[in-house]
């Protein structure tokens, strides 16, 4: 003869445990052992054990029977039927799925699916120039999407009148299917295939959109480039996405690409830029005209500078996207030497290369 199950001892309570103390148990147990968080091959045997005991022991009239007789013999079998599991499961949490679900997987259903709240968010990657990254800008961009349909509003029924009830779920969205199971009446939820889970039923479909609450157009939309914006940068354009039937549309995310610039480099917020000087402003000093992103500024350049010299113009970098601050811009200049000369600047240079041998390193040394 088979050995008889204990229910006490599967679920690890005392014989005088009070109904709470049996529930407490049952919900503990069944977390533990819930076979979407138990992987274990013996888990979903565990589950059901700890169902079969739950089902008699919280139920009073099949608990006193279960202790006087001591067994879980066939009388037992066709009293689990009326059992209402509910109470058990109602509040039960790290599963993500509710009471019905929950059985619903363990007995080869599928669980619900949520149902969306918004349409789909769409994705623009739009290249602009570096200066528009650092001063801001306004650009007009083409977006084919699906938007809501004009004629229905979004509802895809030609006229109000035809949008009813759904005649499979009576409005629900869902439908319920009760099974008799060993361990009792188990109901399970779906959506329902004939509406979608929408709850209504058209009879009566939009011309304009056959029904689809939806038309693809292509919109026209104005962006504003923020001042400061780097490569990579993400603007949200919230309700621009692509509209869904009866949901509200989702949103338009723009990333930016910075193209390289032929003159300028950026480096955070800073800018840089190589300027050549001739040798004699090099040497004697003077003011130099040098590119900015705005424009031309005055660089001045002090005797005696050698070739690859930064100097920092300050604040007339690229602005921060968060602040009012302003990046720098660093002029490295390097000296340039002509191809050509005239008979004039040559004997001039002679004159000072003569001039300069009379004090330079090896008249020093000897």
């Amino acid at each position: 003869m088979a050995k008889e199950k204990d229910y006490y001892k599967m679920l690890g309570v005392g014989k005088n445990a009070t109904k709470d103390e049996i529930k407490a148990a049952y919900k503990k147990l069944a977390k533990q052992y819930h076979p979407d968080v138990n992987k274990s091959h013996d888990a979903a045997e565990k589950f059901k054990e700890i169902n079969e005991a739950a089902a008699v022991l919280g139920d009073d009239s099949k608990r006193s029977q279960y202790d006087q007789f001591g067994t879980a013999g066939q009388q037992f079998q066709s009293g689990f039927s009326g059992f209402d599991f509910s109470d058990f499961m109602s509040d039960i949490g790290g599963f993500g799925m509710d009471f019905d679900s929950i059985f619903e997987n363990f007995f080869g259903g599928q669980q619900r699916t949520r149902r969306r709240q918004r349409g789909s968010d769409l994705r623009y990657d739009m290249e602009i120039e570096l200066e528009d990254a650092a001063f801001g800008a306004a650009k007009t961009i083409n977006i084919p999407k699906l938007e809501e349909c004009g004629k229905c509003h979004g509802t895809g029924a030609e006229d109000k009148s035809g949008i009813v009830n759904c005649p499979e779920c009576d409005g629900r969205g869902v439908t319920t299917r009760t099974q008799r199971t060993p361990f009792g009446l188990f109901s399970t939820t779906a959506t329902c295939r004939k509406c979608r889970g929408e709850g209504k039923y058209i009879k009566n479909e939009c011309s304009e959109c056959d029904g689809k609450g939806v038309v693809r157009k292509t919109r026209k939309i104005e962006i504003k480039i923020p001042a400061g914006a780097a490569d990579g940068t993400n603007l949200r354009i919230q309700g621009e996405g692509e509209a869904s039937k009866g949901m509200q549309a989702g949103d338009l995310y723009i990333v930016v690409h910075v193209k390289p610039h032929k003159i300028f480099e950026r480096h955070g917020n800073d800018v840089y830029v190589k300027v050549p000087v001739s040798f004699a402003i090099a040497a004697i000093g003077s003011s130099i005209e040098v590119p900015t992103l705005k424009g031309k500024a005055s660089l001045k350049i002090p005797a005696g500078t050698q070739s690859n010299t930064v100097f920092r113009m300050k604040g007339i970098g690229i602005p921060d996207l968060h602040s009012h601050h302003a990046g720098d811009q660093n002029v490295e200049v390097y000296i340039t030497v002509p191809d050509k000369l005239t008979k004039k600047q040559k004997e001039l240079l002679e004159e000072f290369e003569k001039e300069s041998n009379k004090k330079g390193f090896l008249n020093r040394m000897f």
